[in-house]
């Protein structure tokens, strides 16, 4: 299989603070991963709005890269993605169940896509697309062991032949997904985003969610509900009244050109209501 062609490489770099391609370490790995997830926002805008998600490399790089935009995983990850593979590293698409705030035990559509990484003989598994709880480090698969990430920990779980990752959040483990290693190709992603971007009932339809991270910090926003958690701190939370207001907060912590585009305004209102 040929290796994706990604044409604007210097300027997504450059983007993450390199001025040459860094060498396919796991400082870099990891590097990459911190940087990545402080830089680009997940969110979920054109859904909301009514505007086809494409996700082929030409429109993500577009609209991260040039339109000051964010995504979300079948747009980060698969970016992503192919920048680890044009840095040297041996990278395959996987995709997940997400289960995070569902009942133990929680069967969900494949909806999440991920990043299976092989460095040096081990395993890991690499995500930029998770939202909220996106974790800021790789995260080697073949082990339940604790793992330190620059903000949360995180495990992951082997049962019945596939993987649920855990955060420890309040402490408490919490699922966030369950994945396996089951060979994926375009039209699996296809798919999964036409499901979550345009059917009635996928949560990105239905409330505004926007994240991003930072040294120390995670920043979110449900609907009108922003909160600034720090790393051993109670976090501080306000309510978004004004769409002008939301919309400042989206360029000025989210670090997102808002898209002008009638139908986003209508529903912000409606989501502020």
């Amino acid at each position: 299989m040929s290796q994706p062609v990604l044409n604007e490489v210097d300027l997504y770099l450059q983007r993450l603070g390199y001025d040459t391609p860094p060498s396919p370490t796991l400082d870099t790995l990891r590097e990459l991963q911190l940087r990545h997830t402080s830089t680009f926002a997940f969110e979920n805008l054109s859904p909301l709005s009514g505007v086809p998600v494409s996700i082929d490399l030409d429109s993500i790089q577009r609209k991260l890269l040039h339109d000051g935009r964010g995504g979300y995983c079948y747009e980060l990850n698969n970016l992503y993605m192919t920048l680890l593979q044009h840095l040297g590293f041996e990278v395959r698409g996987i995709t997940g169940r997400v289960v995070m705030n569902a009942p133990e035990g929680t069967w969900a559509a494949r909806t999440h896509r991920l990043t299976l990484l092989t460095l040096n003989g081990v395993r890991y598994i690499t995500d930029v697309g998770f939202g909220g709880m996106v974790p800021t480090a790789p995260l080697r698969l073949d082990t339940e062991e604790e793992q330190a990430t620059p903000h949360e920990r995180y495990r992951i779980t082997l049962g019945d032949g596939s993987y649920t990752l855990r955060a420890e959040v309040a402490g408490e483990w919490r699922a966030m997904y369950v994945f396996d290693l089951q060979r994926q190709e375009d039209v699996d992603y296809e798919i999964g985003n036409w499901y979550v971007s345009t059917h009635p009932e996928s949560p990105f339809l239905q409330r505004l969610m926007v994240a991003r991270t930072g040294e120390g910090v995670r920043r979110t926003l449900n609907n009108s509900s922003y909160a600034l958690h720090r790393m051993g701190f109670e976090s501080e939370r306000r309510e978004i009244t004004d769409v002008d207001e939301l919309f400042d907060l989206l360029q000025t912590e989210f670090a997102i050109r808002v898209p002008e585009h009638p139908q986003l305004r209508q529903v912000i209102v409606r989501l502020l209501a």
